[in-house]
């Protein structure tokens, strides 16, 4: 019996500001891990997360 691959994957968000920013509150790049279903949506996620290097809410985008 072989086994399927499964739809769900994680990948890593990345805070757009702290990346393109060099004067910035704190030195860093915030990350978050989340899993999506890659058979729904197969175009890179953008969610508007809370960055504590920023100190406010940005989008944040998946990365490689």
């Amino acid at each position: 019996m072989s086994k399927k691959k499964k739809p769900r994957i994680f990948v890593i968000l990345e805070c757009n500001e702290c990346r393109f920013n060099l004067q910035k509150r704190s030195p860093g790049v915030y990350r978050y891990l989340v899993s999506k279903n890659k058979i729904n949506t197969p175009e890179k996620l953008e969610l508007k997360k809370f960055c504590t290097h920023c100190n406010k809410h940005t989008i944040h985008k998946e990365i490689k």
